[in-house]
């Protein structure tokens, strides 16, 4: 039996959404291969070495140590990863009715996992096994993205994704946006109004992005390593 919380509270963004009704919880892994799996599969030199797995508490030596630990339980445990994490799923959703509010989830807070593909024993996804429950992330799969946006019958309608511009997909990244999806991209210092065309919004604001109109940019400010990037995976923050 799993003993180890999979679930966590995130960080101070996920908390802004508490101010819209909503309890955003979500499972950090270790990202990349710094568990010897393979976590990220497609990320990029920028996005690796800007990962905001080392932002915050996220530095220190135990909770690298848990998150090495989970994603380890993750690979090599998996039914009993899935059959722990439906329960505190369970009592997430249980704890916010109880404080009049929602309770959502990231499962990728610092991985990108197709957890619409991944089943428990009884060969149910998470989503299926919630199914009025929202689950949101953050991918760099544009075929994940793209059956989202076009609401493919094999992806759940419950899974909200945002996909993430790198230093080298943004012919991806102009593809997601005329279909009508939402783009993620870092900026340095400020953010800008417009993106390739598009509206800008501030994902800062809050982590909810679900709650995002569709066909926008979502800027976010460069925190962390980020700010030391040399890649192109940070733009500047002008309107373009």
């Amino acid at each position: 039996m799993i003993k180890t919380t999979l679930l966590t509270a995130g960080n101070a963004k996920i908390v802004k959404g508490e101010a819209f009704g909503f309890m955003t919880k979500g499972i950090h892994l270790a990202p990349a291969n710094l568990s010897g799996y393979e976590a990220c599969q497609w990320r990029s030199k920028g996005c690796t070495m800007a990962c905001l797995n080392t932002a915050g508490r996220g530095q220190m030596n135990m909770i690298q140590d848990s998150r090495i630990a989970k994603t380890k339980l993750f690979f090599e445990e998996k039914l009993a990863f899935m059959e722990k994490l439906a329960k505190e799923i369970a009592s997430g959703i249980k704890s916010a009715i109880k404080k009049e509010m929602t309770a959502v989830f990231r499962p990728n807070l610092t991985s990108d996992l197709t957890w619409e593909n991944i089943e428990d024993a009884n060969g149910q996804t998470l989503m299926q096994k919630f199914p009025e429950t929202q689950f949101y992330d953050y991918t760099k799969s544009f075929t994940r993205v793209a059956k989202f946006i076009n609401r493919s019958p094999d992806f759940p309608s419950n899974y909200h994704l945002t996909f993430s511009r790198s230093e080298h997909n943004d012919t991806l990244c102009d593809m997601v946006l005329q279909m009508g999806g939402n783009v993620a991209v870092v900026f340095r210092g400020q953010l800008p109004k417009t993106w390739k065309g598009f509206e800008g919004i501030n994902g800062d604001e809050s982590d909810l992005r679900f709650r995002d109109k569709q066909g926008v940019v979502v800027g976010l400010i460069e925190k962390g390593m980020a700010k030391k990037d040399e890649t192109g995976f940070v733009q500047e923050g002008i309107n373009s």
